[in-house]
């Protein structure tokens, strides 16, 4: 039989992307370290020290859906080249979206869900899971986390 099989890069070959500080690494020591697939291409970290080259620390995995929900920053939709785009991070982030309805019904829950927090931090005392809006919010979350 003939043919390239394509191989996983080594763990000191994978490297990510940053936005002020280029490509990092994985660093050595991190439970991560070793794997050489991800299911999603963007990790989030807690720590990101500099020694022979840039590395993260205690990264985990995060799929779009979670990273546009709970990510930091304003949510923007935008038309480009005839795609729906959800951006953040003033655009640097940014995905595609299935359709100009799926990128505002993502916009508007995540606004919800900002509100919803914002309801909390206000009255700390507020159960979330039994009020009709924050149980629906949570909910949808959960379903579009779950089964995405």
């Amino acid at each position: 039989s003939t043919g390239a099989v394509k191989m996983q890069p080594k763990a000191e070959e994978l490297k990510f992307v940053t936005k002020n500080d280029g490509y990092v690494h994985i660093h050595p020591s991190s439970v991560n370290y070793q794997t050489r697939h991800f299911e999603s291409p963007y990790l989030v970290y807690h720590e990101k020290i500099k020694t022979s080259r840039v590395f993260i620390r205690d990264c985990s995995m995060v799929s779009v859906y979670p990273l546009v929900l709970l990510g930091g920053g304003q949510v923007h939709v935008q038309l480009q080249k005839g795609e729906f785009v959800i951006s953040l991070d003033d655009g640097w982030i940014r995905f595609v979206a299935a359709s100009h309805q799926v990128a505002e019904l993502v916009k508007e829950l995540r606004c919800e869900l900002d509100q919803l927090l914002q309801d909390k931090i206000k009255n700390p005392s507020m159960d979330l899971c039994m009020c009709p809006r924050g149980s629906q919010i949570i909910g949808t979350i959960v379903k579009l986390v779950t089964t995405q």
